[in-house]
């Protein structure tokens, strides 16, 4: 074989992509080993920007639990179905990574997956919380420096995708009382990819409280805040990734911390909460708000009241949480505790219908609880 065969493919360029594209991310990992030649090509922007596109038309269920009894965060897929009959299931089989233990989840945003971690470092008596970076389709993770504060614990940090400049950015910020009222102090950034990662101050003047309820839209990361310490005085915060500036929207109403689900809605921030007085999801529960913004520098939103069906009650057993959104017209439920069998809860907002759909292939886990993360994308991307 000549030197020109050993460093070309034997079918065209495209057409290898498109093959690979369709293996298991685990498969790829051993093919990214075979030689030299497939791991470039595997490595390359061009590839992965091919599995990121056929990925997203194909969004996935995502059940993340922390694993006490080995000290781990296990990551596992399924099929998300779409118009979801009665009696159907999905089957989670795809057990994706093992991370070593958290200390709090933040979310996940393009694929990544972002969670704080104990660090011992040097010249320090105690741990120190640091962010994490996890890539589950990859099982790659980076445990990122601390950030530029005196600070130990009280950090809490947003994951964001930049699209213009292809670029994951996070956004971390400390709580502080000041003044008898805890607002987040000392904001920063961290650009991955970078040569050398290291944390930038950015300048923020709205004063707030920020929460763990966020979501990244269109290189913009938005997250649920009060101002004053008064959960009453709601408001979203928006940081622009390219420009890494700050602004804010009132709500004009009170944003319920257990209840409250950020969703992307046809490329707008959605805002889910029950419409009822009590915050949480139960059997008893009659109805259900959506807030859309509409125009952030107007402050203008617009809201939507959808009232649940009688069957709801005999579907719903136990407390639920909103775990998002599909499209348009599918709101997902899940258990706030998995019991076997473990199941979510489709509510189609137009044919007022409650579907339950369970999921098989989780008996291991039996008695466990997971947290459920909705339109998930595989993302081969290395770190």
């Amino acid at each position: 074989m000549t030197r020109r065969h050993r460093n070309s493919l034997p079918v065209p360029d495209d057409l290898a992509m498109e093959i690979f594209t369709r293996l298991p991310s685990k498969a790829m990992a051993r093919c990214r080993c075979a030689c030299k030649l497939w791991s470039s090509v595997l490595r390359s922007q061009d590839f992965t920007e091919l599995f990121l596109t056929k990925s997203c038309a194909r969004p996935q269920l995502l059940f993340v639990r922390e694993d006490y009894s080995v000290r781990e965060i296990v990551f596992i897929t399924s099929p998300q179905p779409e118009n979801p009959e009665e009696n159907s299931y999905v089957v989670a089989t795809n057990h994706l990574a093992r991370f070593p233990r958290s200390n709090g989840f933040y979310g996940c945003t393009n694929g990544f997956f972002c969670y704080g971690a104990n660090r011992n470092l040097k010249r320090l008596k105690r741990p120190v919380c640091v962010p994490v970076i996890c890539n589950p389709s990859t099982a790659q993770s980076l445990i990122l420096p601390r950030l530029i504060s005196k600070k130990r614990y009280g950090v809490q940090s947003y994951l964001g995708y930049e699209p213009m400049e292809k670029e994951l950015k996070l956004l971390s910020m400390n709580s502080s009382l000041v003044s008898d009222e805890w607002i987040s102090v000392e904001h920063q950034v961290l650009t991955l990819g970078t040569t050398k990662l290291s944390w930038r101050l950015v300048e923020c003047s709205i004063s707030h409280c920020p929460s763990t309820k966020w979501i990244c839209i269109s290189g913009v990361l938005y997250y649920a805040a009060s101002a004053d310490g008064d959960s009453e005085n709601s408001m979203v915060v928006c940081f622009d990734l390219r420009s890494e500036k700050f602004s804010s929207v009132k709500l004009g109403k009170a944003m319920p911390d257990s209840t409250t689900t950020m969703v992307n809605y046809s490329g707008k921030l959605g805002l889910f909460m029950s419409g009822d007085s009590h915050d949480d999801v139960t059997r008893s529960s009659t109805s259900f708000e959506l807030w859309v913004l509409l125009d952030a520098a107007k402050q203008e939103w617009s809201n939507h009241v959808y009232v649940l069906p009688p069957s709801w009650e005999n579907v719903v057993a136990e407390t639920m949480f909103i775990a998002g959104m599909v499209g348009t017209n599918e709101i997902v439920f899940s258990p706030s505790y998995q019991k076997m069998p473990y199941y979510v809860i489709y509510f189609n907002v137009e044919r007022k219908t409650i579907t339950k759909v369970g999921i098989q292939g989780l008996e291991a886990f039996q008695g466990k609880s997971f947290k459920t993360y909705l339109n998930y994308v595989e993302n081969v991307k290395l770190l």
